[in-house]
């Protein structure tokens, strides 16, 4: 059974946010608000956890396509090859914000993601995700929840999330209802920038 716990985006409540950050370091599965959708995450520390969101997702690890969820742009180095200037510059301006950015992966990331050439990076617009981070200490690694109905192309009401994923997931936060338009993803791997989905992110950033 998970647990359902409510968290202001206005002010996030420590007491609270701790409480997240405990269960994601005892290896638990947290779905959580963003600035788009909400998102399914863990801690990207802990092999298991890793490995119970992939099998729900129904991919192998290795080759999934998990986004990291980041405080900032300071640990940056540890997941991601240097950029040129003008890359980092674009992800100043966009960051925080709807977007998700393929960089070039380091040769430091996490186990599971060693093989990796690429990685996704979040920074979200979003208080209690980045405070869920800050408390943790180093990123969280994340998938969209899809809802299964094609109208409602995201699940957007935490307590309909909740009866869906209750036997899938520690705990739920409740933060508000979610968007239901996904992040813009930029690949930036490469000399030029290539948008791969156009998202709720501005495409203005360029």
């Amino acid at each position: 059974m998970a647990e359902l716990i409510r968290i202001y985006k206005e002010n996030p409540n420590p007491k609270e946010i701790r409480k997240v950050v405990e269960v994601l370091k005892r290896g638990g599965l947290i779905i959580y608000p963003t600035d788009t959708v909400y998102g399914l995450g863990c801690d990207i520390t802990n092999i298991k956890a890793l490995e119970k969101i992939a099998r729900i997702k129904g991919v192998k690890l290795e080759k999934s396509n998990f986004s990291f969820i980041c405080h900032d742009l300071s640990n940056l180095s540890d997941y991601v090859k240097q950029i040129d200037t003008a890359k980092f510059k674009i992800l100043k301006r966009a960051l925080p914000g709807a977007y998700t950015f393929i960089l070039p992966g380091s040769k430091s990331l996490p186990h599971p993601f060693k093989k990796r050439k690429t990685v996704g990076i979040r920074v979200p617009d979003n208080s209690i995700a980045l405070e869920i981070v800050k408390q943790l200490g180093h990123p969280i690694v994340s998938t969209s929840i899809y809802d299964e109905d094609e109208i409602i192309e995201y699940t957007t009401d935490p307590e309909l999330i909740l009866e869906k994923w209750d036997n899938l997931v520690d705990l739920v936060i409740d933060g508000g209802y979610g968007d239901n338009e996904a992040s813009t993803v930029i690949d930036l791997s490469e000399d030029e920038p290539v948008i791969i989905r156009e998202g709720k992110g501005s495409l203005e950033i360029f």
